[in-house]
């Protein structure tokens, strides 16, 4: 079997998508199936597996910034890369992104599963209800990474959705060798946006002891707003945009890892990451989250917005050992329900099955 993965979004800009793609993708290729990546690329493909098909600029997207392509050579590549290529099944992730996704199910040249990642709102769902849902009526299978992942999808598009899970490459977090501390230190990771709540964990950060240390990855419309905020405080590291291989080394040797999200999280595959490699958790009390963590159990979640509760938590993490030894053993346990292996069974069956089907 032959199977295509068509990302919508740059495969060079970190995400949550793109990571699963490519994830995916290897996880499938160490099975023994030939498996391709096709998305845009900005700059030089990330894996020898991937066919880059142009750049691609910025988009806001459910209060965050998407890099996709729209544009017509980007699609004029996917349309000649899926008739070379002759996939016996092709894998839309967010099928109705503006882009290659949208242009594979309007040629369909082969067995379409589209699995929906988004969870809250979508302009495009708003504004062209009869054409997103006749596009995805084009496809064989649906399927949606949360509940509420489905429930956004299913109230714009109908139809029914298979629910799986985001999963990630265990031994990679298992594996990592961290890097070294001399202080406790928090780790967050993510766009410097509103919705991922880095300001209200920098305000959190002034109810801490000042032997508290943080790790601040990625960039974001307000980094520089944030940085200046935080300017002259020396426990703070801005780290910019790391390799893959720098962050999980990171993850692992950090002490906490801190998820202060306001909305807008659909699943928190960034949790399990700190879960795998043994660090504790504390984030924002979110239904995203609580597809992954049992409050109290795996990780300890607070109202999301509230800095004081927010330093309480990380307070409680660094100074119950106990309690924090055991919700870290417990997430690693949890971390192996989420294993890419496992997803990429989970979606050779259902590609087996719609090639069946259809051919």
């Amino acid at each position: 079997m032959r199977i295509g993965i068509v990302c919508p979004y740059s495969l060079t800009v970190p995400g949550g998508v793109q990571t699963q793609v490519l994830a995916l993708a290897r996880a499938l290729r160490h099975k023994g199936y030939d498996t391709r990546v096709l998305g845009p690329c900005d700059g030089p493909p990330p894996d020898p597996g991937v066919t880059a098909l142009g750049a691609s600029i910025p988009a806001i997207s459910n209060g965050s910034i998407a890099p996709i392509a729209p544009d017509p050579s980007c699609q004029l590549r996917l349309i000649r890369a899926l008739r070379d290529e002759d996939f016996d099944v092709i894998h839309l992730h967010e099928p109705l992104a503006p882009g290659p996704t949208m242009t594979a199910l309007f040629t369909k040249p082969a067995p379409l599963i589209g699995t929906f990642h988004a969870a809250g709102r979508s302009l495009a769902y708003d504004w062209l209800p009869a054409a997103t849902r006749f596009l995805a009526g084009r496809l064989d299978d649906r399927v949606a990474v949360s509940p509420a992942a489905r429930d956004m999808a299913r109230g714009a598009l109908g139809g029914d959705y298979t629910l799986a899970f985001n999963g990630i490459e265990l031994r990679r977090y298992r594996e990592a060798v961290g890097v070294p501390t001399a202080d406790p230190t928090i780790m967050f990771i993510g766009r410097h946006e509103p919705r991922k709540g880095l300001g209200v964990l920098l305000e959190a950060l002034n109810g801490l002891p000042g032997s508290v240390r943080l790790w601040i990855v990625g960039e974001g419309p307000e980094t520089a707003r944030l940085q200046a905020r935080s300017a002259g405080d020396p426990r703070v590291e801005w780290l910019g945009v790391i390799t893959d291989t720098e962050k999980i080394a990171r993850i692992a040797g950090a002490d906490l890892f801190c998820a202060p999200s306001l909305h807008g999280e659909s699943f928190g595959v960034v949790l399990l990451e700190a879960m795998a490699a043994g660090t504790s958790v504390v984030a924002s009390d979110l239904p995203g989250y609580r597809n992954v963590v049992r409050p109290g159990r795996d990780a300890l979640l607070v109202p999301p917005g509230d800095p004081g509760a927010l330093a309480g938590a990380i307070r409680l993490a660094l100074d119950d050992a106990d309690g924090t030894a055991a919700r870290v053993a417990a997430g690693h346990d949890r971390a192996d329900e989420f294993s890419m292996a496992r997803l990429a069974d989970l979606y050779l069956d259902r590609y087996r099955r719609i090639a069946r089907t259809l051919h």
